[in-house]
This record gives C-alpha cells, sequence and structure tokens, in this order.
C-alpha cells in the first residue's frame, strides 16, 4: 500500500475526526490543475516573504565581482548576523511594523520589494508568468457594446440581453419575461430594438433566440446572396432537420445537387458561437503528466511535466532573518509562524506531486492496451479499484486525477478519460465503454450512406463482436458522438 497515499483517511474516519488545516489545505492542493496550480502558488509566493521557489538550474556565466558593501542601499546590503546584529534585528523589526502582519485579522498586504535580489526577481517572475482569466462570452460582448451607437436606454436593455445569454450565445429567455425583469420595465418594441442591435456584434449569430435564426444571421453576414440558402432555412428548416432533400427540393423547383451545394455552405455556420469565442479564449491544455515508449524495456513510463515538478522552499533569506531574531520574541513569532506556513505549502505541493505520479503509473499499467492499439482497445478501470489498491477512499484518487491532463503517444487526453465502466465480452474480457462508443463510430463509419444503419442494426453488429448492448445504450453514444439517426444521414 503507498505510504503516501495511506495518510489520507478513509470517508467513515473522516467523519469521526476533525480535519486539520493542513490536511484540507493538501486536500485543496490535490485536486488542482496545472494552471490553477501556478496561479496558487504565485499568490502563495507573493503573500508569504517565507516561500520562494527554488530556482532553476541554468547554464548562467559566473557573477561579477560583488560591489563594496559601503556602496549599497541599508535595504540592498547582505544580511550579516554576528554577535552584535542590532542593525539586523532593526531591519527585522522594520520589515514586520511595515507591513502589518501582525495584527489580529492576519495578512492584509502584500509584501512590497524594492530593487530585490535575484530571488525576489524570481517570484516577480512567477507571478507575471501566471496564466491570465480567460475572457467570457459576456466580457467580449460587453466590451463591443460599450462603443455601440445606441442611445442610453437601448444600451442598458442591450446589456441585460447580453447578460441573459446562456454559454453558447443563445437567448433562452422569452422577451417577454426579459420586459419585466429590468427597471424600469421595457415595451416590447424596445427590447426588440436592443435585441436586433446586439445580433450586430462578433460573433454572428450571437443572442438569437432559436437555432433557426442563429444560422440566419450568420448567413447574412456572408459575402455574397445566398438566396437559396436563406429560403432553405427561413421556409424548409423543418425538412432540413428530417434530411427530406428530395422534398426541399420539389418545393422550391431546383435538383437535389442544388441543394446539397447549399447545405454545403450552411454546414459551415456555427451551431453555438458563442462557444466559438469561448474556444478563442480558452487557455492551451498543459499535461501534467507526460508518457513515452521505453522500447529497449518495451514498457511505457509516465514522469511529470516540468510544469508540475516545480519546486518551492524556504527562503534563504528569511531563514537568516529568523535566526538573526532570536532575541526578538515579536519578530521570532513573527519568522516561524511564516515559515511553518511556507512548510505547510511545501508539503501539500509534495503530496500532489507523489499521488499524481502513483496514480499515473497505475493508469499506463492498467492502460497499455490502449496506448498500444488505440481506444477501442481501453480497459474498464475504477477509481474504486485502485483506492482498494492505495488504501485510500475513492474520493482521493477523484481529486488527484481532477483537471490533469496525460500526454501521451496517442495524444494529449483528461486523466479521467481512462476511468470507465463497461461491458464484458463473450471471450470474459472487461471493455470500457469508451472503446464500445469508439466501435459504434467505426461500424457508422462503414456504413452504406445511401443506406445507413439504424440503431438495431448497430446492436446486432457488436453483439456478432461479442458485445452484449442495449438499443438505448448505441442510441445515447450516436448523440454523444454528433451522430444524426439512420434517416438523417441518407445521403442522395
Amino acid at each position: 500500500m503507498s505510504q503516501f497515499l495511506a495518510q489520507v483517511p478513509r470517508q467513515a474516519l473522516l467523519q469521526q475526526q476533525r480535519l486539520t488545516p493542513q490536511l484540507i489545505q493538501a486536500m485543496d492542493i490535490l485536486q488542482l490543475g496545472t494552471l490553477a496550480l501556478e496561479s496558487r502558488l504565485a499568490d502563495e509566493v507573493e503573500r508569504n516573504p517565507a516561500l520562494d521557489f527554488t530556482p532553476e538550474e541554468v547554464d548562467a556565466p559566473p557573477p561579477p565581482e560583488p560591489e563594496p558593501q559601503s556602496s549599497a542601499a541599508d535595504g540592498d546590503r547582505p544580511l550579516v548576523v554576528d554577535e552584535h546584529g542590532g542593525a539586523d534585528f532593526e531591519r527585522l523589526d522594520t520589515m514586520v511594523q511595515e507591513y502589518d502582519w501582525l495584527d489580529d485579522d492576519g495578512y492584509r498586504g502584500g509584501f512590497s520589494r524594492g530593487r530585490g535580489t535575484d530571488e525576489t526577481d524570481g517570484k516577480l517572475d512567477a507571478m507575471a508568468n501566471a496564466a491570465a482569466r480567460p475572457v467570457t462570452l459576456q466580457e467580449y460582448l460587453l466590451e463591443q457594446w460599450q462603443l455601440a451607437d445606441v442611445d442610453e436606454r437601448t444600451r442598458a436593455l442591450g446589456r441585460a440581453i447580453i447578460e441573459s445569454l446562456d454559454d453558447g450565445g443563445r437567448l433562452d429567455i422569452p422577451l417577454g419575461e426579459l420586459a419585466v425583469a429590468v427597471d424600469p420595465p421595457a415595451q416590447a418594441a424596445e427590447l426588440e430594438h436592443a435585441l436586433a442591435a446586439v445580433q450586430r456584434l462578433d460573433p454572428p449569430g450571437v443572442a438569437a433566440r432559436s437555432l433557426q435564426e442563429c444560422l440566419l444571421l450568420q448567413l447574412a453576414a456572408l459575402p455574397g446572396d445566398n438566396a437559396l440558402e436563406r429560403r432553405i432555412l427561413a421556409e424548409h428548416f423543418e425538412d432540413l432537420q428530417r434530411n427530406r432533400l428530395p422534398a426541399i427540393a420539389r418545393a422550391l423547383d431546383v435538383d437535389v445537387e442544388e441543394i446539397k451545394a447549399a447545405l454545403r455552405v450552411i454546414g459551415r455556420l456555427s451551431l453555438h458561437p458563442g462557444s466559438d469565442v469561448a474556444d478563442r479564449v480558452t487557455p492551451p491544455i498543459v499535461p501534467d503528466v507526460i508518457v513515452e515508449y521505453n522500447a529497449d524495456e518495451d514498457r511505457y513510463d509516465a514522469r511529470l511535466s516540468r510544469v508540475s515538478q516545480r519546486e518551492l522552499r524556504i527562503s534563504p533569506e528569511f531563514r537568516e532573518l529568523l535566526e538573526a531574531a532570536r532575541h526578538d520574541k515579536r519578530a521570532r513569532d513573527f519568522a516561524r509562524q511564516k515559515i511553518e506556513e511556507a512548510s505547510a505549502i511545501i508539503d501539500a505541493v509534495r503530496f500532489r506531486r507523489e499521488r499524481l505520479l502513483e496514480v499515473a503509473r497505475a493508469v499506463v499499467e492498467a492502460q497499455r492496451d490502449f496506448l498500444d492499439r488505440g481506444e477501442q482497445h481501453l480497459k474498464v478501470l475504477r477509481m474504486s479499484d485502485l483506492a482498494a489498491r492505495f488504501g485510500c477512499d475513492p474520493s482521493t484518487i477523484s481529486r488527484t486525477v481532477d483537471e490533469k491532463y496525460m500526454q501521451t503517444p496517442r495524444g494529449i487526453y483528461p486523466l479521467r478519460y481512462f476511468f470507465t465502466g463497461g461491458a464484458e465480452t463473450d471471450d470474459g474480457d472487461a471493455l470500457g465503454w469508451a472503446s464500445i462508443k469508439a466501435k459504434v463510430q467505426e461500424i457508422i463509419a462503414r456504413e452504406d450512406k445511401r443506406n445507413p444503419l439504424n440503431d438495431d442494426e448497430i446492436v446486432a453488429r457488436l453483439r456478432a463482436e461479442g458485445i452484449d448492448i442495449k438499443r438505448r445504450t448505441v442510441a445515447k453514444y450516436r448523440a454523444q458522438l454528433g451522430i444524426p439517426s439512420a434517416r438523417q444521414r441518407v445521403q442522395y
């Protein structure tokens, strides 16, 4: 059993024991993803002068000869601990008083730095490199809306509309409800006018009240006439959803080939234009774990990414301050408290690193077939299985994999992807749901496009491969894959 995972009590025991602040902090840091962890650590380093990032080893030129001490400012000179040490005690006491860290309310300010040292510069670099918060769809639209040439009443109503949009940019609230929710209540004509102005913002299709309106708004923003595409969407949207292309062609008195050409234009439109904005501002995925194939030993090795191995330490300068403060109780208590807080963070980060690597290696071991042959060979793996193996609660495994990503020779995957239920084949092998979903996709990809398979026929194909599955499960997986029904897949 893992020495470290065993330190995490099981749920029943947690209900009987009081959680210590250190354990709460460790669990909190355990579930952070890489970018969130970097941001959290930058905040902690800024807040606590005793905490510092370990300098990375780089090839650097030898340091220049030090300047004479007499030319250095008092705040920049090195700390010298001698038998007198009066000036150094005064420096520490001044720092304590200036930043008011010993108030009953605890820490309230930042750790101000002057010219600083290489160590403090490293802290500032870490904070400057922390990931910025992504811009939301509402923020993106409101920035444009502030520049719109509208009167103040329309501006206020437009803001209310923007704040009512869902993540995909759709306006699901009826205008009648929105009219009575604003202060003062709005007339229908006022809201319609404001809505039309909001719908002219980027991206095209935003603030639509239906999928049909969303597509028509995007089509209107395209260059060219697009008259046929507009008529298909405006007059035959239901037939389009049901893939009744011959019926549309007859009603519009055109060939089916012309309808298919128009559908290629319509197919380039977005179903959720607001989500496209979110995709543009979403920070890149930073893998926490790297998996590489070791050809010499025919195995896959898991290691933590460089970012996940970022080391913290107690600031050497602050340790010197603690030593210098041995005769000053107030300053000594302050320094000792900050070092204890820093040590707790360091322990929590180390705990996260060890847990993550331990779980990642177990995943690699369990999913060897996936790494060798692809997602159709993803095996059943439950968090409860690893919890039993490591002697911890499943919630600890869940926190360990939450928001984490694994880079494999087959691409980057959320660590949660590898934990799945499944079904048993006729041969007794446990096959994960993701593998079965991939088989459904493969069967549909090979079907006759003029005579697609219905869900019952897909079930029959899977059972022929020894996989016992229900029709409703196939229908659910097909929907999750974004694959329409057999009738909608017919190609004319």
